[in-house]
This record gives C-alpha cells, sequence and structure tokens, in this order.
C-alpha cells in the first residue's frame, strides 16, 4: 500500500493530486520545477528521472532523481503521480512556413506572449486559430495597425453568453444534453451543432466555418472576435503559401500583405523526459495508458499519469476526479482490472474508430466530460444514482439531470461526500445572477412554466427507464 507518493508538476492538476493524497491519508511531496505555484512543495526543482527500484515487482516503489541549486537528489516514493499535462512543449513547425528564414521582422511562438503593446502600430499575424490564437488576435486588434488571424480548419466561435444571457456551459453541459446528445445519430447531431453554433452569427459569411464539421475540434471562446472582424479590426485568412522578408503570402490569395510580427499559435507537444520509454510510451499525441491514467502493463499500478486528457468541459473537474480514483488504486483499495484488458481498451481506444451515435471523438486525448466522469465515479461508489434520487428527492433528481452538471455533482455520495452539495446545487443559479441582478424587476409568471415542470418530470422518468433498462 502507497504511503509516500511523489506528484510531479504543481499545476491544477498536481494541486488536486496533492488534495486527494492528503484526504486518503497519503504523504504527497509535490515537485515544482517553475518558483511559484501555478506549485508540502519543493520549488525549483527539477525531476531529472523516475526509475523502478530494483525489488519493483513485490514493492512497487520508485526511485526519484531531482535536481535543485545544482546538486542532484535521490529519494524512494511508493508511488508517483505524473501532472505535467499536454502543454509542456511549444509546438513550432517553421518547416511548415516556407522562407521563414528570410523574413525580417519579429516571429515567436505564443508561450512568450505577455502584453499587447508589442503589437502597437504593428501588422501582425497570428497562425492557428485555437483559444490562444483568437484571444491574441483581439488583443492585438486594439493596439495593431492590421491584424491578421490565419486558419486552416476554421472553427466554432462560442461567446461565454449563450441563450437567453445564461453562461454557454452551464446550459451546454448537462445530463439531459449530453443524453440526448449521445443518442442521436452522429449525423443529427453535427448538424444540430451548427445551427446552434450559427445562432449567434454565420461563421460561413465570416470565413470562420470548420472545414471538417464531423470530427468534433475544440470550441473557441472569444466574445469579441465576431465584432473585431465586422469592424475590419481582424482579418481571417487561409493557411501561409510563402514568407517573404516583409511580407506574407496566403493560400488562395495572390496578394502580399505586409507582416511585421508573426504569432505561432500553433498547439504544444508533451513528452516525460523523466521516464524510461518502457515505462509510458508517447506516440501521436497519446500515451497508452488505461482510462487516460494507468500504464497498462505494469506489474504493480503504482504510477498514474492525471491531467493528460481533453475533455469537452472543465479540466479542474476531471483531473480531481481522476486523482479520486488513482489515489484509491495507489493506496490498494481499488483495484485494477488484468493487464489483457485494459491493454486491450487503450488499443481499442488508439485505433479512434468513430460510433454511429453521438459527437465524434476521434482525435487524440479527447474525451466526453460527463460520461467520462460518471465512469471513474462509479469505480468509487461515488456517481449520483437518478433512479433512487427519484424516489427520495424528486426536486434534487430534477435539477441534477437537467441543470448543469457542476462538480457539486461529485461530492453528493461516496467517498469525499460533502455535506453542503446538495444545496449548492439547488442554489448555483441564484449565485450566477446575483451579480447582473443589481436592480429588482417584477417578473410576470409564464402560464406555461407547471406545464414545462410537468414535462421535464416526465422525460426524466423516461431517461431514467432507458438507462436501468
Amino acid at each position: 500500500m502507497a504511503q509516500r507518493v511523489a506528484i510531479v508538476g504543481a499545476g491544477v492538476s498536481g494541486l488536486a493530486s496533492v488534495k486527494c493524497c492528503l484526504e486518503e491519508g497519503l504523504e504527497p511531496t509535490c515537485f515544482e520545477r517553475s518558483d511559484d505555484l501555478g506549485g508540502l512543495w519543493r520549488f525549483t526543482t527539477k525531476v531529472c528521472s523516475i526509475t523502478k527500484c530494483p525489488d519493483f515487482t513485490v514493492s512497487g516503489r520508485w526511485e526519484v532523481v531531482t535536481l535543485r541549486e545544482g546538486k542532484h537528489e535521490s529519494a524512494i516514493f511508493d508511488a508517483v503521480m505524473v501532472c505535467t499535462g499536454f502543454l509542456t512543449n511549444p509546438y513550432l513547425p517553421l518547416d511548415s512556413f516556407p522562407g521563414i528564414n528570410t523574413f525580417k521582422g519579429q516571429y515567436f511562438h505564443s508561450r512568450q506572449y505577455k502584453h499587447p503593446d508589442i503589437f502597437k502600430d504593428k501588422r501582425v499575424l497570428v497562425v492557428g486559430m485555437g483559444n490562444s490564437g483568437t484571444d491574441i488576435a483581439v488583443e492585438a486588434s486594439h493596439l495593431a495597425k492590421k491584424v491578421f488571424l490565419s486558419t486552416t480548419g476554421g472553427a466554432w466561435v462560442l461567446s461565454r453568453v449563450f441563450d437567453s444571457g445564461y453562461p454557454w456551459d452551464m446550459v451546454f453541459t448537462t445530463r439531459f444534453q449530453n443524453l440526448l446528445r449521445n443518442s442521436l445519430p452522429t449525423p443529427i447531431v453535427t448538424w444540430w451543432i451548427a445551427r446552434k453554433m450559427d445562432n449567434r452569427f454565420s461563421h460561413a459569411n465570416y470565413g470562420l466555418i470548420p472545414e471538417d464539421r464531423t470530427q468534433l475540434k475544440e470550441f473557441v471562446l472569444n466574445d469579441e472576435l465576431p465584432g473585431r472582424i465586422i469592424t475590419g479590426k481582424v482579418f481571417i485568412r487561409p493557411s501561409i503559401k510563402e514568407v517573404k522578408e516583409n511580407s506574407v503570402i496566403f493560400n488562395n490569395t495572390p496578394k502580399e500583405e505586409p507582416i511585421d510580427v508573426i504569432v505561432f499559435a500553433t498547439g504544444y507537444t508533451f513528452a516525460f523526459p523523466f521516464l524510461d520509454e518502457s515505462v509510458v510510451k508517447v506516440e501521436d499525441g497519446q500515451a497508452s495508458l488505461y482510462k487516460y491514467i494507468f500504464p497498462a502493463h505494469l506489474q504493480k499500478p503504482t504510477l498514474a499519469v492525471i491531467g493528460l486528457i481533453k475533455p469537452l468541459g472543465s479540466m479542474i473537474p476531471t483531473g480531481e476526479t481522476q486523482a479520486r480514483w488513482a489515489v484509491r488504486v495507489l493506496k490498494g483499495v481499488n483495484k485494477l482490472p488484468p493487464p489483457s484488458v485494459m491493454i486491450q481498451e487503450v488499443n481499442a481506444r488508439k485505433e479512434n474508430k468513430p460510433g454511429w451515435f453521438g459527437l465524434c471523438y476521434c482525435k487524440a486525448l479527447q474525451s466526453d466530460y460527463i460520461t467520462y466522469i460518471d465512469e471513474l465515479l462509479t469505480y468509487i461508489n461515488a456517481k449520483p444514482n437518478l433512479f433512487s434520487m427519484l424516489l427520495t428527492d424528486p426536486r434534487l433528481a430534477l435539477t441534477v439531470f437537467f441543470g448543469p452538471c457542476s462538480p457539486y455533482q461529485f461530492r453528493l455520495t461516496g467517498p469525499g461526500k460533502w455535506e453542503g452539495a446538495r444545496n449548492a446545487i439547488m442554489t448555483q443559479w441564484d449565485r450566477t445572477f446575483k451579480v447582473t441582478k443589481s436592480r429588482i424587476v417584477q417578473e410576470s409568471p409564464s402560464p406555461f412554466e407547471s406545464l414545462l415542470k410537468l414535462f421535464s418530470f416526465l422525460a426524466l422518468l423516461i431517461a431514467v427507464f432507458l438507462i436501468f433498462l
């Protein structure tokens, strides 16, 4: 049974892992290479290597070698939790941009970006339309002379303010919506998502519509981008054909555009340089991990990777739920299936075969947020039981099923149960709109409110019946 646990990385996943270790009575030591939280902490400590002890097949212990202030130190741990994430190494494919070596202006990866002042009165090109690239382009447009945002495949752009002024994730991430999406054929779900995304503005008219609408791509959350495009502050362009000394030529557009600064928001790669490939091997942007956490082939399950996943939802509760289950496995409370079963599942996931129903999670590390977390909660007996809840507390059951799938739901039962979870769930909308309701207004009751509640109750009954059928 694990007692001393080494935690590599003090980001959100590392902090959650420390907390979960303490909750289960373990002794965590967190190693963080930077000088601040992000990370008992050992700052400015680089983990050089993590290797199996000679008696690993019996003890499952690891030797962790670190470097701090020029001195190497070695320590033995009963278990290791790797929490370095997937945003570790900036990906800068300069070979994909012919002529970049002749460019006389400034260029850098988005990781180096700190403040928009560097763009003042400059002609700026941002390459890559993820969340970082879009944010940088919008910020630059307030100071720069001209801003171009280059995208190869387009993207769906969401506002944080969604239907009827509600926060988008509180509307989109519900158990009802998730069940509905996963029950419909993929072409219908894809069409429905496209219609929903175009409610605010036509992505085709703005040159943003994704080329591949079948495979799910990360949504871009930005409130300002459409406004900056329609006012001529940001110009959307296709991929780069050639870079010249002071200009850029885009594909399908023969005109040269003068450019002073290029920001490459081209993403990241990840690696585990302190681990031997025989422990965790990274191939094609993913690792061979059971449930995205445990190496499937180890003789002893005493190493866990936390946060190496891209859920369609919040990363923080995902990482915490991973840590809750992982710590109980490290402690010996929960058991893993035989290696052959785990390896089979890992290989099946690597094939990335699209299903017939629901969203298509075909890219590396992508996962359905609610489905994945529910699966992990099942392993520790902490998944909310809607059927029993419907009998004992129907009001809570309706709110859990139709309302936002907030992390409070993951603390209703099981290990780590929080007595305040029910009240937090029932009052979450009050807290959400407390900041906006600064003027008291009289609201007329809707005549259809009772019918809507009745329909919601009937829908919940049908959903529960289908789940347990």
